[in-house]
């Protein structure tokens, strides 16, 4: 009989979760999960089976070979990929290796590689979705297997006494060593057949049985977990190798104890299984990236087209544009060079272009997500990147809006309009409010997706550098000829009177799509480095704006009318070509336009982005201020 069996009697395990939205038209997911599971069972239980080169059970060895046939069988039916040769010929070696009664190690290394492999050509959910509950855990095992398992999970039940074979001890740890909390979930949820396993998994939802995994998983680590916390405090290496929900919930003791130590290994391992909560939150979001790209790139493997591109926009919008802020903050490089690799991978997969195009695509965005990975995962920001960060973001975020404010106060100013400063006034500070507004109703009332903020962010973009756009054209035009002078006698007032609510609007669209970005750049830096330095990293950008907006006020005092009309249509129309680029951004992030990357450099402070689908935008914006201002100057000569 085999000794998989890990909850014999315990009626809640039985069958394979339902495949989440991200993965649930990946190739039988199913049939990958039950292949996993018995190449999991081949690793840890062959050891009962053979021992230094000879039998110690028939009836173990007779299914060790049995089960390394069906692994055979089942990867020969499952969709075939680029993948499937290599496979096949792991397979076939470890068949082969269990036929020569290989030592227990080499057969535990080639199933545990086989099993990671196929999980890499044929993704399917590995991790929970949410932090699992160890409380929940903890009640659902009284529940349902402290009967047969025992109070401390050492198989001493008393309803586990007539079973055969007997209920597993958890607490064995050299049979734990070899389990992880995926393999613990895989058979609560899948079952075993042929031993008294219950199948009862519609009464416990997916996240209860990741739960129980996980508190199942710590039973036989309980002394050396109290060392835990302070060991992966101080072990770089073990952060790097578990930063996140999936690489925690597919970690062995037996796989890590050659790079740790055996006992650091399970104080570690005890210690998170027990606190997944431990682990950097904000790594969480690019393992489901990852996870979303994988499943794509299978999805565009096998044709459909449309799960593959839905997968790729929601690798970015849910599991990159989310940590975004903490990203910017510690490496605002890398997390330019991972938007435009998503970006192009996206439209790779749109295109349906060529396999070997998307897969390079898929490889390079993959490459930069791992490299997100180890930033985020690299300890807290210090005190002079925090205050130069906090220093940068307000400046570059703010001097936008900023100037827009400023040009509308500077000519009403001139314009000698003194009464309509207010509705100025009135716009950028109630844009402050529902920025502030905005945020809390994101964080704390509803969820605000990241296709949401883009596409905010990019319409109110394109909007704003539109009203720029015709506003610097007809500066321009009463700059020339001297239309000004007679502009404002004949006009100005009427005008003005008539477009208060419209400079509100202008003022208020201006701040308002900054503010809500910058905030959510802040909130990452408070939860990621010294506060005290963020604070003043803030106040000295304000002082800094403040400051701005002083010296371009009493500079345009200073200017003759004519000049400022002049200076100001300049300013606005780059304005509205910064604007136009950003707003394309905006949208193509949120999967509204392609990308189609351009040999260009990145300057954000300029709106300039390397694709061909912004730099066209912008180009047409130059063209029409172009067009315009040649008009103006022959109509002015006329």
């Amino acid at each position: 009989m085999t000794a998989v069996l890990l909850v014999s009697g315990c009626p809640a395990f039985a069958q394979a979760p339902p495949p989440s939205p991200a993965t649930a038209n990946t190739p039988a997911p199913a049939a990958v999960s039950q292949t996993w599971q018995m190449l999991d069972y081949l690793a840890t239980d062959y050891a009962g089976a053979v021992r230094d080169g000879q039998v110690q059970s028939a009836s173990e060895f007779a299914e060790m070979r049995e089960f390394a046939g069906t692994v055979r069988q089942r990867i020969a039916q499952l969709p075939p990929g680029t993948a499937t040769p290599a496979l096949q010929a792991q397979a076939t070696r470890l068949a082969q290796a269990i036929d020569a009664r290989a030592p227990t190690r080499d057969v535990a290394s080639q199933a545990h590689a086989l099993a990671d492999a196929l999980l890499a050509a044929y993704p399917v959910p590995t991790a929970p979705a949410q932090t699992p509950d160890l409380a929940r855990g903890a009640t659902l095992y009284r529940q349902n297997c402290a009967a047969c398992h025992g109070v401390g999970g050492q198989g001493d039940g008393p309803a586990g006494r007539a079973l055969d074979p007997p209920p597993i001890d958890f607490t064995d740890r050299t049979r734990a060593d070899q389990r992880s909390a995926l393999s613990l979930f895989e058979a609560v949820s899948q079952g075993v057949k042929g031993t008294a396993m219950a199948g009862y998994a519609d009464r416990l939802p997916v996240e209860d049985r990741w739960s129980l995994a996980y508190y199942v998983g710590t039973l036989a680590y309980a002394a050396e977990a109290r060392d835990g916390a302070q060991a992966w405090q101080h072990s770089a290496t073990a952060r790097a190798r578990l930063d996140n929900l999936d690489e925690l919930s597919r970690a062995r003791v037996a796989q890590l104890a050659p790079v740790l130590g055996e006992r650091q290994a399970r104080a570690i391992l005890g210690y998170l299984r027990a606190h997944p909560d431990a682990l950097p939150k904000s790594a969480a979001g690019l393992t489901l990236a990852r996870e979303r790209l994988a499943a794509s790139l299978a999805a565009h493997r096998h044709g459909d087209a449309a799960e593959a591109q839905r997968l790729a926009l929601s690798a970015y919008l849910d599991g990159v544009e989310p940590v975004e802020p903490q990203l910017d903050a510690r490496d605002a490089a890398l997390r330019a060079r991972l938007e435009t690799a998503m970006g192009a991978y996206r439209t790779a997969v749109a295109g349906n272009g060529a396999e070997a195009e998307v897969l390079a695509r898929q490889h390079e965005a993959d490459a930069l997500l791992q490299r997100a990975q180890a930033t985020l995962s690299g300890g807290t920001a210090d005190a002079a990147s925090t205050f130069l960060g906090a220093w940068t973001i307000l400046v570059r975020e703010g001097l936008e809006a900023l100037l827009v404010v400023v040009a509308l106060l500077a000519f009403l100013r001139k314009a000698e309009r003194p009464a309509m400063l207010r509705y100025v006034h009135l716009g950028w500070s109630l844009a402050l409010l529902a920025g502030l507004a905005t945020w809390a109703v994101a964080s704390y009332a509803v969820a605000i997706s990241g296709a949401g903020r883009e596409l905010t962010e990019g319409l109110s973009s394109l909007f704003a550098a539109a009203v720029l756009l015709c506003v610097g054209l007809w500066m321009h035009r009463k700059s020339v000829g001297g239309r000004w002078q007679s502009y404002l006698k004949a006009k100005m007032a009427a005008t003005l009177d008539r477009s208060a609510w419209f400079l509100f609007g202008l003022a208020f669209i201006s701040v308002y799509r900054e503010v809500f970005e910058t905030i959510l750049f802040y909130v990452a830096m408070w939860n990621e480095g010294p506060r005290a330095w963020l604070l003043a990293g803030i106040g000295v950008g304000a002082v800094t704006l403040a400051a701005i907006a002083w010296l371009l006020l009493r500079t345009s005092r200073r200017l003759p009318l004519g000049k400022f009309f002049s200076a100001s249509s300049m300013l606005i129309a780059l304005l509205a070509f910064v604007l136009t680029g950003k707003g394309i951004a905006a949208l193509q992030e949120a999967g509204w336009i392609g990308v189609h990357a351009a040999p260009l450099p990145r300057i954000e402070l300029l709106g300039i982005y390397p694709t061909w689908q912004s730099m066209s935008a912008q180009l047409t914006v130059a063209l029409v201020l172009a067009v315009g201002y040649a008009l103006n100057l022959r109509t002015s000569r006329g």
